[in-house]
C-alpha cells in the first residue's frame, strides 16, 4: 500500500475525531521515542496524551502480555471466573492505595471507570444528584459527558443527565450546593483539559468534610493524574485528601487499554445486589491487560522514575520559561500547561515541533495552551533536548 492510498483509508474508511489529523503513519515505537514509516523519529512528548508514562514497550509489560496469551485471553464476563492476572492486579493495586480503597472493578477505560463509579455513588446512597467542577472532563460516554464541563463539546449531544449541577474549582462558598441530596462529587484533584489547574489544599479538605456532612461520596477522577505523572502514585496523595472512590485508566495499562475504579469492599458490594448485576461489562478485567497493568504497577515500585519526576519537571519547565514569550507555565510533575498569548500563536508552535521531530498536544478546553506529558522515563539528556526544540519552535514562529 502506498503512503497516498494508506492516508486515504485512514481519513475515508476510518472515522475521523478532527479535521487536522497528525497524520504520523507510525511504523514502531520505544522508549520516548516513535518512528514513522519513513524512518523519521518523533519525541513523544505527550505519551499518547499520560498514557505511556513507563515509555512505550517497557520489556517487564511485553513480557506480561507474552506470558498471558500463552495462557489465555479472555474466558468470561467480569466478576465470573477466578483469574491469575486479575487477582494479581487487585493485589497490587490495593498495595499502593490507602486501606480503604482496597475493592477495585476493573473496566475498559477511563470513562468507563468514572461512569461505573457514578453508578456506584447512585446506588450506594440511594439519590439522584450528581456534582462535579466548572472546567472539568470526565471522558465522552454519556453520564461521564454529562459531568463535564465544557459545554461547547457537550450541547450536540443533549440531553444529557439530569440534576447535574457545577461547583467552582479551589472556590470553598461554592461548595454550600452540596447538599444530602447529592449522591457524588466528582472532580480531578488536578484538572487535566482545563490546563493542569492545581487546587489549595484547603479547597480540597474543605470538600472532603463537606462531602462527610451530607453523607455523599467523594469521586477522585485520577485518570490523567494517577500512576507517576504529578510526582507521587497519585495526586490526591499530595493533599491529604483520600477520596471514597477512585477512578484509574489511560497509564494504567502501560499501553494496553484498560480502566477502573477503586473504593471499599463494603461502598462495592452495593452493585451485587438489588438489583444484581449493578454494574456489569463483557470485556472489563480482561487478562492481558490485568497483565500489563500489574506489571506496569511492579515496573513503578522497582524503577527510581516517580521520585524524580518533580525534579525533571522543574528542569524543563526552566529551560521553556526563559523565553520571555511564555505568558505562564501551570505545571504538576511531568504534566504541563504553556500559556501563550492565543491559540494562533499555539498552533505554529505545536506545528513547528511535529515538523521537527517533537510531538506536543492541545486541550479541549484551554486553547492558549499547549500540552505536555512526556513518559516520566525520560532521560535529563532528553529533556535538555526537549527543551531545545520547543525554544526553537517558539523563536522560529514568532513574526509568523
Amino acid at each position: 500500500m502506498t503512503d497516498n492510498s494508506r492516508q486515504n483509508t485512514f481519513l475515508n474508511k476510518q472515522a475521523q475525531t478532527n479535521e487536522t489529523p497528525y497524520l504520523i503513519d507510525v511504523d514502531k515505537a520505544n522508549g520516548i521515542y516513535i518512528w514513522d514509516k519513513s524512518g523519521k523519529r518523533y519525541m513523544d512528548m505527550i505519551a499518547g496524551v499520560a498514557v505511556n508514562n513507563i515509555g512505550h514497550r517497557h520489556p517487564q509489560v511485553i513480557d506480561a502480555i507474552k506470558t498471558q496469551v500463552d495462557q489465555h485471553l479472555h474466558v468470561m464476563v467480569y466478576g465470573e471466573y477466578i483469574q491469575d492476572s486479575q487477582l494479581a492486579l487487585a493485589n497490587n493495586l490495593s498495595s499502593i492505595l490507602p486501606e480503604q480503597l482496597n475493592c477495585s472493578y476493573v473496566v475498559n477505560s477511563g470513562t468507563e471507570a468514572n461512569e461505573g463509579a457514578l453508578n456506584l455513588g447512585e446506588r450506594y446512597t440511594d439519590r439522584s444528584e450528581l456534582i462535579s467542577c466548572k472546567g472539568s472532563y470526565h471522558g465522552s460516554t454519556h453520564g461521564s459527558m454529562s459531568v463535564s464541563a465544557n459545554e461547547v463539546k457537550k450541547s450536540a449531544f443533549r440531553p444529557l443527565l439530569p440534576l447535574v449541577k457545577f461547583i467552582t474549582f479551589n472556590d470553598i462558598e461554592s461548595l454550600s450546593i452540596i447538599t444530602t441530596k447529592t449522591a457524588g462529587v466528582i472532580i480531578e484533584p488536578i484538572q487535566g483539559d482545563a490546563g493542569v489547574r492545581i487546587p489549595n489544599v484547603a479547597f480540597l479538605l474543605a470538600l472532603r468534610a463537606k462531602c462527610d456532612e451530607v453523607g455523599c461520596l467523594l469521586i477522585f477522577d485520577e485518570v490523567q493524574t494517577g500512576f507517576g505523572r504529578t510526582g507521587s502514585f497519585f495526586a490526591f496523595e499530595q493533599f491529604n485528601v483520600v477520596p471514597d472512590i477512585l477512578t484509574l485508566g489511560k497509564a494504567l495499562g502501560g499501553g494496553m487499554p484498560i480502566g477502573a475504579f477503586v473504593s471499599s469492599q463494603e461502598i462495592m458490594q452495593k452493585l451485587t445486589h438489588d438489583p444484581m448485576l449493578g454494574h456489569i461489562t463483557t470485556f472489563g478485567g480482561h487478562p492481558v491487560c490485568c497483565a500489563a497493568a500489574n506489571a506496569t504497577i511492579n515496573v513503578l515500585k522497582t524503577e527510581n522514575w516517580i521520585k524524580t519526576v518533580d525534579e525533571k519537571g522543574a528542569l524543563l519547565e526552566g529551560i521553556i520559561s526563559s523565553n520571555d514569550e511564555v505568558i505562564e507555565i501551570r505545571r504538576a510533575g511531568l504534566m504541563f500547561a504553556i500559556e501563550m498569548v492565543s491559540f494562533e500563536r499555539v498552533k505554529l508552535i505545536v506545528d513547528h515541533c511535529l515538523e521537527n521531530g517533537l510531538i506536543g498536544f492541545w486541550f479541549l478546553s484551554c486553547p492558549n495552551s499547549f500540552r505536555l506529558s512526556p513518559p516520566i522515563s525520560i532521560t535529563t539528556e532528553e529533556i535538555e533536548e526537549a527543551g531545545k526544540l520547543i525554544l526553537n519552535a517558539i523563536s522560529a514562529t514568532k513574526n509568523k
